[in-house]
């Protein structure tokens, strides 16, 4: 299995900015790539940023592009979701993920951390 521990959510005034980071442990050679996905209050969880920990191809939601940048260090086993130019709408729980293949579909992710809030004041 692969534990994911999540970490770096918070509360910030809108336009600024925040660092989340997730930890993996554990059979991390099963994992292929690294999602992060958020959910807000009474919607579905959605597909923010996806990276590959061999070769580093990202993906991005278009909601999130320009503004959110997805990165790893190997050597650590850490996935990092830098956050600019936040938005109220971005007010959510950010869960990270581990898939076997890319993938922007919740369903391919085997593996789930417990979450971290971020919530955007206006």
């Amino acid at each position: 299995q692969v534990q994911l521990v999540e970490s770096g959510g918070g509360l910030v005034q809108a336009g600024g900015s925040l660092r989340l980071s997730c930890a993996a442990s554990g059979r991390t050679s099963r994992s292929y790539a690294m999602g992060w996905f958020r959910q807000a209050p009474g919607k579905e969880r959605e597909f923010v940023a996806a990276i590959t920990w061999s070769g580093g191809s990202t993906y991005y939601a278009d909601s999130v592009k320009g503004r959110f940048t997805i990165s790893k260090d190997n050597a650590k086993n850490t996935v990092y979701l830098h956050m600019n130019s936040l938005k109220p709408e971005d007010t959510a729980v950010y869960y990270c993920a581990s898939a076997t293949f890319m993938s922007t579909i919740r369903s391919a992710y085997d593996y789930w951390g417990q979450g971290t809030q971020v919530t955007v004041s206006s």
